[in-house]
């Protein structure tokens, strides 16, 4: 067989879709917009009751679930099984869509070993487990094929406290610039998803390591990120879109598509910014630390 001459894959409709996290937010909207277009569905989150929730939903509308199951993508030895049950029930994949992610934010000085190793386990690993237990038998199908990874723009841009994030979506932008050339010659088209907030529990749920999210101050500081949210069912419709017009970049709104041009073009005026914000950041945080140190006023009434 000539692989040079497998053509891509320019939709989801009739393939065999794998999405992770398609418990709720992006996955969950993925997964409505995909069987919508006729994708057949294999479906995975580490929420049992949200997936049974989601796979319910796909089937009242009409959809094709082929096969789901609950469990950590961090997990290799799950994965594993689980792609050794989906291989032999309906054989090799057309897509695989890494969506499935979580948030930590914090400043170095703050982070833990245990935050690190969350953030590349669940963000990085997760979606290399699933990569090395689906693509390879995507390649020897010889049917071509697409390959979603959701990453951020915290893997494009250096966003304060944002390290121990951007380590893993820069990764994941890294390992998915790689495969974009490696497995075009076997058809396989790859996308790299780099949303900004989208209107998940994610984006309410993240985890600031050494500052109260609750304090005035923070809520309103990260009030101007989650403010500017669009819709999960708006990002499953990039990716859907980024697949039949091979987009290696899907990005979900403006801003960051903006962002990152600017980025690349005006290299000094964005190394300016990012220290200003770290310093306004900075400064944040000193202050509530300073609050936190100050101790309790503890007198009593007479």
């Amino acid at each position: 067989m000539d692989r040079e001459r497998i053509k891509r894959r320019k939709s989801v409709g009739d393939a065999k879709t794998l999405i992770t996290g398609a418990a709720s937010g992006i996955g969950r909207s993925t997964a409505l917009a995909a069987a919508a277009r006729g994708a057949r569905l294999v479906l995975t989150d580490i929420d049992a009751a949200g997936l049974d929730a989601t796979v319910g939903e796909v089937e009242r509308n009409g959809g094709t679930v082929l096969f789901s199951r609950a469990l950590d993508i961090a997990d290799y030895d799950a994965v594993t099984e689980f792609a050794a049950a989906v291989h032999e029930k309906f054989g090799s994949l057309d897509v695989v869509m890494n969506v499935a992610g979580t948030s930590i934010w914090g400043t170095v000085d703050k982070l833990e070993y245990r935050h690190w190793r969350r953030m590349v386990d669940i963000n990085l690993m997760g979606p290399i487990h699933v990569i090395e237990r689906f693509v390879p038998p995507m390649v020897r199908a010889g049917r071509g094929g697409a390959l979603v990874n959701v990453s951020s723009a915290a893997g494009l841009l250096a966003l304060p406290w944002h390290s121990a994030y951007s380590a893993s979506k820069y990764g994941l932008r890294g390992l998915s610039e790689v495969l974009r050339f490696e497995l075009a010659q076997h058809g396989i088209s790859v996308h790299v998803v780099t949303p900004g907030a989208v209107n998940t529990p994610l984006v309410r749920s993240f985890d600031l390591v050494g500052v109260d999210k609750d304090h005035p101050r923070v809520q309103r500081l990260t009030g101007r990120f989650t403010g500017h949210a669009v819709s999960p069912e708006r990002v499953a419709g990039a990716i859907l879109r980024g697949i039949e017009r091979n987009r290696f970049l899907v990005y979900s709104s403006f801003d960051i598509r903006f962002g990152y041009w600017w980025k690349r073009k005006f290299a000094f005026p964005y190394e300016l910014v990012m220290r200003l914000a770290n310093v306004q950041f900075s400064k944040l945080q000193r202050s509530l630390d300073r609050e936190r140190a100050q101790p309790a006023d503890s007198s009593t009434p007479d």
